[in-house]
Order: C-alpha cells, then sequence, then structure tokens
C-alpha cells in the first residue's frame, strides 16, 4: 500500500504538482486525426492536464493546438471561424494563422496601424505533431521539448493501425495499474469453466484451437508469476503461467513513461495493442487505445470488430463515451454472470473500466493488501514515483526523456520449456531483452508544427 502522502503524488497530475510537472516533459495524445477530418474543419476542444486548449487544421492540412484565448479581449476561439489560411475570432474579427501570427485587425483603420498591431500580437500555440492517426501535444518548457517517441505504431502507414480513445470517470493511475496488471485476466475477463466451450474470452477475437488453448492456460492458472526488467524508458514485465507439461506461457506487458501500456496478448504475427491513459483532471482522463501489426495490414473485419468492441477497444459514441459506462452499470446482465461469464459485462474495456472506476474516483491505496501477484503494480508505483521526486527535488529529468529509440517496443505472448529464464525468453521471442522492434519499415511522412 500507498502512504496517503505518496497517493496524491501519484494521482495528482495539475499544473505544479510534481507528477504534473513530470507528465509535461513528454508528448501526450490530445486527440484523434479523425477528429479534424479536412482542412479547414470547424475547431475542437481539447481539455487534458487541466489545460484548456483549441485544435485546428489550417487549409494545407496541418494540425495546431493554440490557445483557445483571443489576445485581443479574451473570446473562446472555439467559436472562431476556420477560413483560409487561419482561424477568425467572432467577436472583432482577429484573425490568426497556426503559428499564432496576427494576420488581420479588421477593428483598425489601413492606414499602417492594422499591419503594427498584426506585427505586435501573437497567439500562443503548443508544439504539434500528428503520427499514428493521433495529434500529439507537448505542454512543457520548448527549451527542452523531447523528440518525439519511437513508439512503432506512429511509424507505420495507417492501414497498419487502427486507434480510438474513450472517456473514463477516474484518475488515470488506477486504470494504468489495471493495464499492467495481467494476474487479473484469469478471472476479470474470461467465461466460467463450464461454459468454455460455448463463451470465448473477449481478447481472443479468432476463437482458434490455439485461442482455446491460451484461455485454458490461463484459466487454469491464476497464481502468475513474474519477472521484471528495469530499463531507462520503462519496465518489461513478464508474467509466466503453467502451459503444457514442460512448458510455461509468458505474457509480456510494457510499461512507457510516464502513462503508455501495452498488452501481453500477441504471439508472433498477432496483431499488438497498447493504450495511453492521459489525464483530463484528476477524477477523469481519456484512454488512447492503438492496435498495430507491423507484418500486414489490418483486415477490414479485424477493423470492425475493433470499432464494435473488440480485444482492449471499447464500443464509443460520436463523443468518444462508451456505450456501457457508470451511468447504466455497464449494462450489467446478473443472468450472463449467474451462467457465463464472471462480470455479466460485455467487453474487456469495459470489464476493466467497471472494476477501475469502483475503486473510487481516486483509489485509495492506503488501504490496499498487496501480495506477489502485484508485484508488477508495485514495481511501477516506485518507478513513476521516483521520477516525479527527482525531478522536482533535483530537477533532474528521467532518461526517457532523452530516449526516443527505447519507445519502439513490442508486446505479447510466448511459449516455451520451464527452464528458460525470462531474459531468454524475451531474446527467444522478439530477438533481444526488451523487446525492441530492431528494423524499422520506411517511415511515412510526419507533420511536424511548433
Amino acid at each position: 500500500m500507498l502512504s496517503a502522502q505518496d497517493n496524491r503524488l501519484l494521482t495528482e497530475t495539475g499544473e505544479g504538482t510534481p507528477m504534473g510537472h513530470l507528465f509535461r516533459f513528454f508528448w501526450q495524445p490530445a486527440l484523434l486525426s479523425e477528429e479534424l477530418p479536412e482542412p479547414d474543419c470547424p475547431p475542437r476542444r481539447v481539455n487534458i492536464l487541466n489545460t484548456y486548449m483549441i485544435a485546428i487544421r489550417d487549409s494545407s492540412g496541418r494540425a495546431q493546438l493554440i490557445t483557445p484565448v483571443c489576445p485581443h479581449r479574451g473570446a473562446d476561439l472555439f467559436f472562431g471561424r476556420v477560413e483560409e489560411g487561419g482561424i477568425r475570432c467572432v467577436y472583432h474579427g482577429w484573425k490568426f494563422d497556426a503559428d499564432g501570427r496576427c494576420l488581420d485587425v479588421p477593428t483598425l483603420p489601413d492606414n499602417g496601424q492594422r499591419q503594427k498591431m498584426c506585427e505586435k500580437i501573437t497567439l500562443d500555440t503548443y508544439p504539434t505533431r500528428e503520427a499514428g492517426g493521433m495529434i500529439w501535444v507537448y505542454l512543457g518548457p520548448k527549451e527542452q521539448m523531447p523528440e518525439f517517441p519511437e513508439l512503432e505504431f506512429t511509424q507505420l502507414p495507417l492501414n497498419h493501425v487502427f486507434v480510438t480513445k474513450k472517456y473514463q470517470e477516474s484518475n488515470w493511475a488506477q486504470a494504468c495499474e489495471g493495464g499492467l496488471d495481467t494476474a487479473h485476466f484469469s478471472f476479470l475477463h474470461l467465461p466460467i469453466d463450464k461454459n468454455r466451450q460455448q463463451a470465448k474470452g473477449a481478447e481472443f477475437v479468432g476463437q482458434s484451437s490455439a485461442d482455446e488453448r491460451r484461455l485454458q492456460w490461463i484459466r487454469n492458472d491464476g497464481a502468475v508469476r513474474f519477472s521484471i526488467i528495469s530499463h531507462e524508458a520503462g519496465l518489461v514485465l513478464g508474467g509466466a503461467r503453467h502451459a503444457d507439461p514442460g512448458d510455461t506461457y509468458w505474457r509480456v506487458s510494457q510499461f512507457l513513461m510516464p502513462n503508455h501500456g501495452l498488452a501481453p496478448n500477441a504471439l508472433p504475427g498477432e496483431t499488438m495493442h497498447g493504450q495511453c491513459w492521459v489525464p483530463i483532471d484528476d477524477t477523469s482522463h481519456w484512454i488512447f487505445t492503438y492496435s498495430w501489426n507491423p507484418d500486414r495490414p489490418l483486415g477490414v473485419d479485424e477493423v470492425k470488430r475493433f470499432r464494435t468492441g473488440a480485444s482492449i477497444h471499447s464500443e464509443v459514441d460520436e463523443n468518444y463515451m462508451p456505450f456501457r459506462n457508470k451511468a447504466n452499470d455497464f449494462l450489467i446482465d446478473r443472468v450472463d454472470q449467474k451462467h457465463k461469464s464472471f462480470t455479466g459485462i460485455k467487453g474487456v474495456s469495459e470489464q476493466d473500466a467497471a472494476i477501475q472506476i469502483s475503486q473510487g474516483l481516486i483509489a485509495d491505496r492506503t488501504k490496499e493488501h498487496l501480495n506477489s501477484s502485484d508485484i508488477g503494480v508495485v514495481q511501477f508505483r516506485r518507478y513513476i514515483l521516483d521520477a516525479a521526486r527527482v525531478l522536482d527535488n533535483e530537477g533532474l529529468l528521467p532518461a526517457a526523456h532523452s530516449h526516443p529509440e527505447l519507445y519502439r517496443l513490442r508486446c505479447g505472448s510466448h511459449v516455451c520449456s520451464d527452464k528458460i529464464p525470462f531474459e531468454d525468453v524475451m531474446v527467444e521471442r522478439f530477438g533481444n531483452k526488451l523487446g525492441l522492434a530492431t528494423e524499422l519499415p520506411p517511415q511515412p511522412t510526419q507533420q511536424v508544427a511548433e
């Protein structure tokens, strides 16, 4: 368990807090590319890390995060008119381009005053990147802005990638811990044993004989043995379960500073999944979910399943609110729970959300009783709390800030002899002990905006 002080340190990410300070030194997904579907489309509100911004896509197609406050009289530029070359405030017509330059002040006479005012006034903007179907923002000091992290899905052609997001009413940290906790899969996400031939675990969408074997191994061995490798950008978390006689079934997750987690499901060739938990404030956050396959484009049926809530994706409405949510008790079906599944809730993502939200808006970690199955969660807390303290007390940035190449990690499953130690399992499965994707395909053109 944590002390009350450490629980606040972990969960509070507002401006001026140690964890919030740490988060602002890393690129954060702010919205999906699909939310700005075309040049000069309407602006979108964005609120992350207690920072309210506006997202626009200018006439050239470039996405940019800007302050919502018009420097003239403070009007909200969300109501602005996006037009050729920029956005115009509807209060008095002042116009700005995506770089924040003032282009027009029509309330002044065109006798030199207008040009002088344009040269004097600028609109604040935020460093912005567009990659992997997402629009990213950097909220820290610009002189210490890191290189963009080389997450593998951001380096692939977009037809190899599926991304979405969902809103969740809870603190970011308990959702992140849930994503890193592979032990719960033996319970939360499985059908009850007597119906294993009728109901499959939602993670394994293929429902093949290999899928059934994995489900059996997960179901039969809930006492996961963990091995963890710490490195400059995060943690490799290996969870071992007994498989067929003489074999071990490994599920390898990744934690990447400060708020990414890669899921442990994929066998070689299968599609991998990851999440980024981005605080809106201390009691709500966005979960950006990404799936990628470096070997092939995603299939039409595969994407359709993801859109309707397969794997770790959630089925959401046009505002990215899950259809099954806290307000409707996740449409829990007590008959289904009695006869078919542990939860009676449809969807891995929704099952996770129901339990994470049930812990409270901010989980009280002072009353926990942890055990060996929680070692991954414990190591995550130590890792990120140490980073926040060192930055706050000594002004030293974590090593992850200067290692964008270490974000090029993979996750997944492996079956091998039970005699092989974890580092050798990683080499056998991924070619190196951290799971690095050592070769990248040609990178697609990525938008860069400062």
